[in-house]
């Protein structure tokens, strides 16, 4: 470990804030490009109820506050839209390779670097942080709690301890599984301590002796390190663990509080207690009855481990590799150490993350992924410092074999990385299944939705129809709500309603007047007066079509596979609308 030293003029922390640069412009650039995910759309439609009426309170099947919270207060200054429903993900996402500055008295400083590069570059990164979804956010801010309490073990400075417990905080109002994060620190933890008692042990030291004095002495050693007396220096550390605890709690309770609740409470202070409560204990009891209680993760266990694997393999091929050489190294190095105490910590979290999430998600997700590819970063990043280290080596000492090879791996590693990210950008091709979550529409829906949001413009009264239908062979309804206004307020009135995600989060922003009809109502009567678009699913469209002369249809993918959805358009009203708009700026 290297001695504590501020970052300027550090060319390992400029090297960060330069890829911190480019991990921003990864992110922001064309961030709007892609059409709404389903999930996004739900999340988005959502925020936008809570924008108007000021209603919030934590509902666990869309995961944690953070971006509602947010998203409100980001929506006052910049109006809602794709690009700004996604930008606090993608701020957090870009700025993620600062946090490799906290492990610096654990890495080299190529390590260091390398380490913020994979979390500059890698795809499942960089598309998830293009993506209005909390598994970013999540990682993000446990890796920053992780990288403060390490700070903390260097430098003995206890404000660490107080930015650990905010950032921890925040990564528990993003996503629930900030508790799989918190069991991974321990269970990684425990077993880098395992690794000390073993060589202690082995060195001769009684087993009894390394618990009771040695370990002791070096906890006593640590408070006292600056020469402090021990009493005051306990009492300080005590005090920064309480100021921990306390922010942790202020930071959860204030995005978990519900809305308006917390306001009122702030003008009447009898009422905060209650608010507190509704603030930690009640998440905490739906937490449990959704996440741990219920039944989402009843599920055959080997598929979505393949998946998990598969997504792995896809998105973050360069992770894996270099892990592998990483920890290999690590491992093995000539000074017979073994593993580095962080090395050894983040491949068994890694580890972990492969083994648990097939078990604890409820859908076979890409995203998942993601928490497996941080932890394995830090190996990764000891494998790729030492791939560049070998080559310079090697060309020093003329091996033109040597520095081929080590040249000709990190050209694919960069090569692989760049050409991902390009695949990837903004795509919604089947063809990319192994990274995109399935329920991801086509992006040629953004030419109908651009025509909704004219024709709902100049419209009065109903702007869109949705036909109500059942499944091919089933009995799924889709697309009828019976009463739309029970969208008003989550839950919506029927699973129905989701099926016609991302959709409402477009309607609701172009404040388009909704209704659908009944899959038992006769086609005849259900389009007799039809409204200026009509939305149904591509089995209905040849039945529908005779009664929409005058319209054009256009059809999309509305996932990645499997489900296409048909979008009728009154050519008159989209004319009437064109005619009416504003002249566009010169």
């Amino acid at each position: 470990m290297r001695s504590d030293e501020g970052p300027l003029g550090s060319r390992t922390f400029l090297a960060l804030l330069g890829l911190a640069a480019l991990s921003l412009l990864l992110r922001v650039v064309s961030l709007g490009g892609r059409v709404m995910h389903w999930d996004e759309g739900r999340v988005g439609y959502w925020i936008l109820r809570y924008h108007e009426t000021g209603i919030h309170s934590y509902r666990p099947i869309v995961h944690g506050p953070f971006l509602p919270i947010v998203n409100d207060y980001l929506f006052v200054l910049i109006p809602a839209s794709d690009f700004a429903a996604r930008l606090p993900v993608a701020i957090v996402g870009g700025l993620l390779p600062l946090a490799a500055w906290l492990f610096r008295d654990y890495l080299r400083d190529d390590e260091t670097v390398a380490f913020g590069a994979v979390l500059a570059l890698n795809p499942l990164l960089v598309y998830y942080s293009r993506f209005m979804r909390n598994d970013v956010l999540v990682a993000a801010f446990a890796l920053v709690a992780l990288g403060f309490l390490l700070r903390l073990l260097v430098t003995r400075r206890f404000a660490y301890l107080v930015g650990a417990g905010a950032a921890l905080g925040l990564a528990f109002t993003t996503k629930e599984n900030a508790v799989l994060y918190v069991l991974c620190f321990l269970g990684a933890g425990a077993l880098v301590l395992d690794h000390r008692l073993v060589r202690e042990t082995r060195a001769g030291t009684h087993l009894g002796d390394v618990l009771a004095e040695t370990w002791p002495t070096a906890v006593y050693r640590w408070l006292r390190r600056d020469g402090e007396p021990f009493r005051p220096a306990l009492a300080r550390f005590g005090l920064s663990v309480a100021g921990a605890i306390a922010v942790f709690f202020l930071v959860v309770a204030f995005f978990y509080a519900p809305r308006p609740d917390l306001w009122s409470a702030l003008g009447n202070p009898a009422a905060l207690p209650g608010v507190f409560e509704a603030a930690t204990v009640g998440p905490a009891e739906r937490f449990y009855g959704t996440w741990v209680d219920g039944t989402h993760q009843d599920h055959d266990y080997l598929p979505y481990l393949y998946d998990y694997l598969e997504t792995l393999a896809f998105g973050a091929p360069v992770v894996l590799a270099f892990g592998l050489v990483g920890a290999v190294r690590d491992r093995y190095s000539p000074d017979g150490a073994g593993f580095r105490p962080l090395v050894a910590f983040a491949v068994y979290w890694g580890v972990a993350s492969v083994v648990g999430y097939p078990l604890a998600t409820d859908i076979q997700a890409p995203w998942a992924a993601i928490h497996a590819v941080v932890p394995f970063a830090i190996p990764a990043a000891v494998g790729l410092a030492f791939v560049v280290r070998s080559g310079l080596d090697a060309f020093e000492r003329e091996d033109a074999v040597s520095t081929g090879l080590a040249g000709l791996l990190i050209l694919a590693a960069i090569g692989g990385a760049v050409g991902a990210n390009v695949a990837y950008w903004n795509s919604t091709d089947e063809a990319d299944r192994e990274v995109l979550q399935w329920a991801q529409p086509g992006n040629d829906l953004k030419e109908s939705l651009a025509d909704i949001r004219a024709v709902s413009g100049a419209n009065e009264g109903i702007d869109v129809l949705f036909y109500g239908t059942t499944t091919p062979g089933g009995d799924s309804v889709e697309l009828y709500v019976a009463d739309e206004s029970s969208a008003d307020t989550p839950p919506p009135g029927g699973p129905a309603w989701h099926s016609r995600l991302p959709l409402p989060w477009y309607l609701e922003l172009y404040d388009a007047e909704v209704t659908s009809s009944d899959p038992e109502t006769p086609t005849a009567e259900a389009l007799s007066d039809p409204p200026p678009v009509v939305v149904a699913h591509d089995w209905d469209r040849e039945e529908i079509a005779p009664y929409l002369e005058g319209y054009t249809a256009r059809e999309h993918a509305f996932k990645l596979w499997g489900e296409h959805i048909v979008v009728f358009v009154d050519e008159s009203a989209l004319q009437q609308a064109d005619r009416t708009a504003p002249d566009s700026p010169e």
